[in-house]
């Protein structure tokens, strides 16, 4: 057209409008958390093969989930959550047919590459659950005991058919995922604290007779005996310390040894003599707190607080009730990893195969927090979109 010119827009300008709305204190907190990851795994990863660019590939992976799944609005993701978690259930299902059986435990599936579907749940179950509320909410359907009941039912389900593989550590992940959803909708404190104060009970009963309870031949009928020795063995590691308490007492020496400052980076003994078990996956904690003491635990539990409190923020925030809940799930889902990772490896909560996010090897677990990343930013996005009057 004469008389007209028309610059093209570079490459930045295009690239703008995907990344406008990104959160960028949450983002600061995952960068600050991968940034603790490399160095972590560089260290306990040194002399175990490719684990450091293994790690460091997972996380780009993982920050291109993030990425794609940031432009995805929350609409688009409430009408995905039926169909993902019907899919998931359906992939349980079949595991408990005709799955692949490893040490013990029926968790896998070959569907053209072997999976492991109770990963697709610690995502599939919020979503589900904060879509069942939101339709509840918006028709104003029945009795809020109905929809308490029928979130329950909801979540029973994936969490049944994943503690019968048994896999006792997913299964506690999608729970908390699930029951923060149901809490964060407005669940009545005095269906809360009964089942609470009968945990205490029951904790405050098995250390008061852990003798009885725990010696040869007794069987609690309502855990399996690996679980029963998982809680044994955390009452009293020095029962087997070369067999099952070897794993909590290397952590606890290797965490005490570190003292204030720690060792120093790559100068971990418990680490590099391979006294950790697990040392890249879920012990990594062990090995970081020997060579950075408790200055570096403290600075690392502090970026976890920051990404938690950033989350809760987003949730607070949000603009409609799904996006509330998915996101308030999500930051749960954060806590519970990093609490119970920690907590077992300090030999205060009992083993069960929980990896420290971002810190710990493992790329199913990268993926699913790349997702998890991403999905909560898009509800950030969403917020200033409507605080912008867009959305």
């Amino acid at each position: 057209m004469r008389g007209h010119s028309f610059d093209t827009p570079s490459l930045w300008q295009r690239a703008l409008p995907l990344v406008r709305g990104f959160d960028g204190l949450l983002l600061l907190a995952v960068l600050i958390l991968a940034g603790m990851g490399l160095v972590a795994m560089y260290s306990s990863g040194f002399d175990h093969g490719s684990r450091f660019a293994d790690h460091g590939r997972n996380m780009l992976i993982a920050a291109g989930i993030l990425f794609v799944v940031a432009q995805v609005p929350p609409h688009r993701l409430m009408a995905l959550a039926p169909p993902l978690y019907a899919l998931g259930v359906a992939l349980l299902v079949a595991v408990a047919l005709f799955g692949i059986t490893k040490k013990g435990a029926q968790r896998w599936i070959n569907v053209g590459v072997v999976i492991q579907p109770s990963e697709i749940m610690k995502i599939a179950v919020p979503l589900m659950l904060a879509w069942w509320f939101q339709r509840r909410d918006a028709q104003a359907r029945g009795s809020r005991w109905v929809d308490f009941a029928g979130a329950f039912a909801l979540l029973a389900v994936p969490v049944g058919l994943i503690m019968k593989q048994p896999d006792l550590g997913t299964s506690l992940l999608v729970m908390a995922a699930g029951l923060a959803v149901i809490f964060f909708a407005g669940l009545p404190w005095k269906l809360v604290l009964p089942p609470v104060a009968a945990a205490a009970v029951g904790i405050v009963g098995i250390v008061a007779f852990e003798p009885q309870l725990c010696a040869d031949g007794v069987n609690w009928h309502v855990l399996h005996e690996y679980q029963r020795q998982r809680v044994c063995t955390l009452l009293d590691p020095t029962r087997d310390p070369l067999g099952r308490g070897f794993h909590i007492l290397q952590g606890m020496i290797a965490i005490g040894s570190g003292g204030l400052y720690g060792k120093g980076f790559m100068q971990g003994t418990q680490t590099h003599l391979e006294f950790i078990p697990e040392r890249t996956t879920d012990f990594i904690f062990a090995a970081f707190s020997e060579e950075f003491g408790l200055a570096g635990n403290l600075a690392l539990m502090a970026a976890f607080i920051f990404l938690i409190l950033r989350g809760l923020m987003i949730a607070a925030s949000a603009p409609t009730l799904f996006t509330r809940l998915l996101a308030a799930a999500i930051s749960t889902i954060f806590f519970t990893y990093a609490f119970v990772n920690i907590g077992m490896v300090s030999g205060i909560l009992p083993v069960v195969g929980v990896p420290l996010p971002f810190i710990s090897y493992g790329g199913t677990a990268m993926v699913t927090l790349g997702l998890a990343l991403g999905i909560l930013m898009s509800v950030a996005k969403a917020s200033r979109r409507q605080a912008a009057g867009r959305y």
